[in-house]
């Protein structure tokens, strides 16, 4: 049962996603599911969007240019293309505008920021994991998760349930200073965009048991 343990963007992904589209995922999910059950290698679209998520934190810090990297990950993946330059333009434009709104120094952070935490009323773990960290002039800090998927958008009630998980999943940090990126769309959500109204916790909860019992009901086709 996968959903045991899940990554945010993921669990977003499905709690939002169309019908058709949310049983054609946990589909996807439950076959590489007894895959693994059954000892053989799973991979997906996960390593894809580290490989990408890693540049964007190099071109952040300094170390190398995304336009460029980007270029080098197409001539050795050319099937992914497409996706690539949306991500790659996407996340130039996002950093761009941030740059130039604040008009600060923007210094990459570099630490491994990565938790999980037990969803309550479920088996559920969510994790949080391999966030941007940004500090802004002298006195300002960024936690960036990145959404990466094409469908659904990151809807502002995804991105509030989204942030309010952040902020149990890193107690230690402010959840005024998180914000959760939309990549495709060049979007990102903080608590002045979509403020948190107390109900996260319930709503999230109810809608990741639905999930499980779509799950389960799914599970027992194979």
């Amino acid at each position: 049962m996968s959903l045991e343990r899940i990554h945010l963007r993921k669990l977003l992904q499905m709690l939002h996603a169309r019908r058709a589209k949310q049983i054609s995922l946990l589909r996807e999910d439950i076959r590489a599911t007894i895959k693994k059950e059954a000892g053989y290698e799973t991979s997906g679209g996960g390593d894809f969007f580290v490989s990408f998520w890693a540049d964007a934190k190099n071109h952040v810090q300094g170390t190398s240019d995304l336009e460029a990297q980007t270029d080098i990950r197409i001539a050795s993946l050319k099937g992914r293309r497409r996706l690539y330059e949306m991500l790659r333009d996407g996340f130039l434009k996002w950093w761009n505008e941030k740059r130039r709104w604040r008009n600060e120094l923007f210094t990459y952070i570099p630490q491994s920021i990565k938790a999980r935490f037990a969803l309550n009323g479920t088996q559920t773990q969510i994790k949080v994991e391999n966030l941007l960290s940004v500090q802004i002039g002298s006195d300002t800090r960024r936690l960036v998760y990145p959404y990466f998927c094409e469908e659904p958008e990151l809807t502002p009630e995804a991105a509030r349930l989204g942030l309010w998980a952040m902020s149990q999943a890193l107690p230690n940090y402010p959840v005024e200073d998180m914000r959760i990126l939309d990549v495709l769309r060049a979007t990102s959500f903080g608590t002045l965009d979509v403020p948190l109204q107390g109900n996260e916790e319930e709503l999230l909860s109810a809608r990741t048991q639905q999930l499980q019992s779509e799950w389960d009901r799914l599970r027992n086709e194979y």
